[in-house]
């Protein structure tokens, strides 16, 4: 029989589509991927460090893993895995640890410790190199997992915030081939997926580091433009963007494009001007009101998501007013709200003016109230427009779920012909868990046999 490998992953859609890849080097080693929660020989947990919560959990999830199996072995990737590879290999079951490189070779490191029944099980074994040495490019997608996969265009940052982990985790900012992109993309479109979510560390950065080298030969418009070329592909979302790297000309092709929806995530993480140069950021909120004027104003029903963090080193009551005030008059959709945590070796963790747990406990509690507001105004926006819908996955209650092309989350009585599918609905009432209701007007993708079954379902 087969050895049998589980994955959890921590994180952002960055983790999940290097998973997704490691997961695919397992089954050329002829392994049989099972779910974490069952019993496997191999446990790889993808860790997350942006958080101290993220930190916590993993030592619960190596519980888990040998709660499954008390003889697996356990193998932890990732970010904090690169940037705490000690702490991790220190926590009791992990059997091996892995740096930012190191993960994509993971099998031959994991052979090479089975071959040596002399090494102590148990007793973590590191390899992680120094982040300066992360200087090539490894392109990774995710399939199989959700309804809709994660392409990774670019990896790594070169910018300098002071509250940020990610550049010692991940190294220089660097980009994939556009040939490769497009290569990725293609393979997709070939496995009846139809959203395609890009995804990086600072993805505005695209082109620059390809090659290995800092010479940018594309930029991101560059890459936008050609993906919206790619045929089977049905939705293209842009993940998270910076700001100062969103420029009009991409907001326009959004505008006109083929298979790019209406949705962008734009980081702003403070709205006073103060605290966004101790954070060190490349923009002042003067260019955030611009973005998302632009945005607006050829796309009125554009969905916009914001990240925001609270509590950081400084910022008193006043300057979390003027952040609310800020976000409370924009023309946003909803928030990602993150609470300030200190991480180690970065320059906000020397600041004075620490917020204490309490104050920013509070103050995350009333931006969380302030994007409940924000998503069901931008909800109520869209009661009576026509827009297309891609179902999940999952019966939640009885219900399926899925989003529109603009990121409004719709739901119906679970109809497991739905899954995977997209149609035409116009939105027609907001129901008591906030979510949207809808009518069915056309089907718009599926196979013939879903087709026929699901004409008979709406009708």
């Amino acid at each position: 029989m087969n050895k049998k490998v589980a994955f959890y992953t921590l994180g952002c859609k960055l983790n999940f589509s290097e998973t997704s890849t490691i997961a695919r080097s397992f089954k050329s080693e002829g392994f049989d991927r099972v779910d974490f929660s069952e019993k496997a020989d191999i446990y790889v947990i993808n860790t997350c460090s942006v958080t101290e919560n993220a930190d916590k959990r993993f030592k619960t999830i190596v519980k888990q893993a040998h709660k499954a199996n008390e003889n697996a072995f356990v193998i932890a990737i990732g970010c904090y895995a690169q940037l705490k590879p000690y702490e991790l290999a220190d926590v009791n079951g992990v059997d091996l640890v892995l740096g930012a490189t190191e993960k994509f070779n993971v099998t031959s490191y994991l052979n090479d410790l089975l071959s040596h029944p002399e090494r102590s099980k148990g007793v973590g074994e590191v390899h992680s190199c120094e982040i300066e040495e992360a200087d090539f490019y490894v392109g990774s997608y995710s399939i199989g997992d959700r309804t809709r996969a994660f392409l990774k265009v670019q990896d790594g940052c070169d910018y300098k915030c002071t509250y940020c982990t990610i550049p010692l985790a991940r190294g220089i900012s660097r980009s994939d081939t556009m040939d490769n992109v497009l290569k990725n993309a293609r393979e997709i479109s070939t496995q009846n997926i139809k959203e395609i979510v890009l995804t990086g560390v600072n993805i505005g950065d695209y082109g620059k580091g390809e090659f290995g080298n800092k010479k940018h030969e594309h930029t991101f418009l560059d890459l936008v433009t050609e993906l919206d070329k790619v045929e089977g592909i049905e939705r293209l979302r842009i993940s998270s963007i910076e700001p100062n790297l969103l420029k009009n000309e991409t907001i326009d092709l959004v505008s006109k494009s083929r298979a790019f929806v209406p949705h962008f995530h734009i980081p702003l993480q403070s709205g006073s001007n103060e605290i966004l140069k101790k954070m060190k950021r490349r923009y002042l909120r003067e260019l955030y009101v611009d973005r998302v004027s632009k945005i607006k104003e050829v796309m009125p029903h554009a969905c916009i998501g914001v990240d925001v963090i609270v509590g950081f080193p400084g910022e008193t009551d006043q300057h979390f007013l003027e952040t609310y005030n800020f976000l409370n008059e924009l023309n946003i959709s909803y928030l990602h709200v993150f609470t300030y945590s200190e991480r180690d070796n970065t320059e906000a963790i020397e600041m004075n003016g620490v917020v204490p747990h309490n104050v920013r406990s509070k103050r995350s509690k009333m931006l969380r109230g302030l994007s409940v507001k924000k998503r069901r105004a931008f909800y109520e926006s869209q009661v009576g427009s026509i827009r297309t819908v891609l179902f999940e996955s999952e019966n939640k209650e009885g219900f399926i779920h899925g989003f529109t092309e603009n990121y409004v989350k719709v739901k119906t009585p679970w109809n497991p012909e739905l899954v995977n599918t997209l149609h035409t609905v116009e939105l027609t009432k907001i129901d008591k868990d906030g979510l949207v209701r809808f009518e069915f007007l056309e089907v718009i993708s599926a196979d013939e046999d879903s087709k026929k079954a699901l004409k008979n379902a709406v009708s």
